[in-house]
Order: structure tokens, then sequence, then C-alpha cells
């Protein structure tokens, strides 16, 4: 009977949420640094699940992220390059039936359709379209996302809070990472298999609650994965996570440093954490007792 109950155990889904904060010293670093591992569908309350998080939070002086919210003037530059150029329309790149289409389910879903939002760059329209098929299908609500939420402590507190992306990049990698016709493509995607999106997000986010960030990058890589997120972008995002290495170097060095960066970013072999060791850092798990400085 214990043997059937220990393989019983076995077989349960086990929630490793140390695994999602995580240390990073050496590397002539002055004192650790942590990276946070977040998932903006996930509600903020589930911090409170991580061992120890506030109070590595409590030992670090910066908060550094991808994109900083707090600047207003590159949020406004990023609204103007959602925008598409006067000399490029959507209906050249779409039949009159799909471009109908594209409209009702825009209608459905959004309640605006294309006479409103053909000027916006298709790849607006599928992370707007995405976004509203969570609100819908995995009650995801961005007041209670814990995406931003120690970007939002840090400005209470008077924190210096730095972005890795420059705005220009964050431009490119929301707008121009894919040709205009596979932005086109994609949309389309995404409006016939609204499903796949769910279904894939709500893979990411079981594995997120269990502190499986290689998993992620599995499931990104998959060749079975044809979402709009898939092993081109994991492919984008490697080649940055190279850059994102440099620019954190200084911030590292200077230790006390906490850092909050999307899932999908930091687990497999091209992942940042995997960047860092590479570098000579020490990554591992936080998960000790520690003390507010």
């Amino acid at each position: 009977m214990k043997r059937r109950l220990y393989l019983l155990l076995l077989l349960l889904p086990v929630t490793t949420s140390a695994q999602l904060i995580y240390e990073v010293s050496g590397n002539g670093s002055k004192a650790q640094s942590y990276i946070l591992a977040t998932n903006r569908m996930v509600d903020r309350q589930f911090l409170d699940t991580i061992p120890n998080l506030f109070s590595y939070f409590g030992c670090c002086d910066k908060v550094i992220t991808e994109f900083t919210m707090q600047d207003y003037e590159a949020i406004n530059a990023l609204r103007q390059a959602a925008v598409l150029p006067d000399s490029v329309k959507l209906t050249d790149f779409y039949s009159d039936a799909d471009y109908q289409l594209i409209n009702q389910s825009m209608l459905l879903t959004l309640h605006m359709g294309l006479d409103k939002l053909c000027r916006m760059k298709p790849s607006y329209l599928t992370e707007l379209y995405r976004t509203e098929l969570f609100r819908q299908w995995l009650n995801y609500d961005e007041e209670r996302s814990m995406e931003s939420f120690f970007e939002l402590i840090a400005q209470e507190k008077d924190m210096p809070i730095y972005g890795l992306d420059k705005v220009g990049e964050t431009m490119y990698m929301l707008f121009d990472r894919e040709p205009f016709h596979q932005q086109c493509k994609d949309l389309k995607h995404v409006i016939d298999y609204p499903e796949q999106e769910v279904r894939q997000e709500r893979t990411i986010q079981t594995m997120y609650r269990n502190g499986l960030l290689a998993d992620i990058a599995y499931q990104i890589t998959s060749p079975d994965n044809t979402t709009s997120i898939s092993y081109s972008d994991y492919q984008v995002y490697a080649q940055r996570n190279k850059e994102w290495t440099k620019r954190l170097d200084l911030y590292l060095k200077q230790g006390g440093a906490f850092i909050t960066l999307n899932c999908i970013y930091l687990g497999g072999d091209k992942g940042l954490l995997a960047q860092l060791r590479a570098a000579g850092y020490k990554v591992k798990p936080a998960n000790k007792e520690v003390r507010n400085k």
C-alpha cells in the first residue's frame, strides 16, 4: 500500500515556485542580484507563493525590466509606431473574403471593426486580438497581472528603474520583426485558429506555475507549435538575450539588481539564464532564507 501511494505521489504535478526566482552572483559582482520570471496571464497574488520573494526584492536597490512603462514619451512613440505608413493598405494584402472574415472576427471579439482599426499594423492587431481572447477564455485581467508589479513598487519607493531595450528596439520587437506580408499571414492564422493561441497560452501558464522554464522554451520551439509565438520568435529572443547579457553586466557587477522578465525569455539552451552562465555568472535557484538590508 505504501509503495502504491509513493508511486502515485511521483505522478502528481510538483509545484516548484522557487525555480521562478534566480540568484545571480560571481564574475566580479559586489553582491547578489535576482531574476524573477513573470507571466502576464498570472494574477499578482501568485507572487505570494514564491518563497522569500519579497525578501529578495528588499535586498535590491534597483529594478530592471524589458521596457520601462514609466517612460511616457517612449510609450507615445510606440503608439505612433503601431500605425501603418500612409502608402500601405491592409486591403492590398487580403482577398475581399479574408478581409471581411477578419473584420467580422474583430467586431465579434473586440467590438471594433477594420473601419476603425485598418490603419494599424497587423502585428498590433494580432496582439490586440490575442489579448482579448485571453481576457475572455483565460480570465486575463491587466489590472491584476503580475507583469509590472515590481516596477510599480519601485516607483513608489523611488527606486531607479532601467529598461533593457531601447525605444527603437522595442518598436522593432513589437511591430517590425516580421516582414509585413508575414504579419498579415500571422493575423489571418490567429483569426482562423484562436483555440491554438488559447491552448498554447494555457499550457505555458501551467508550466510557469510549476517553475518549468526550460519546458516553456521547448514548448515554444516545438515543430508542433504553429501559434503566433513560435520557433522563429524564440530565435529572435535568443539573439536579443546575447545583447541583454552585455547590458546587464554593469548592473550585475554592482549587485543589488532585481530583474523582472517574461518567462519565455529565460529558459532553454539559448535563454537568458544560460547566456548569463556562459558569460561567467553563477546562476542558481534562490531558495535560502534572507534578510532585508
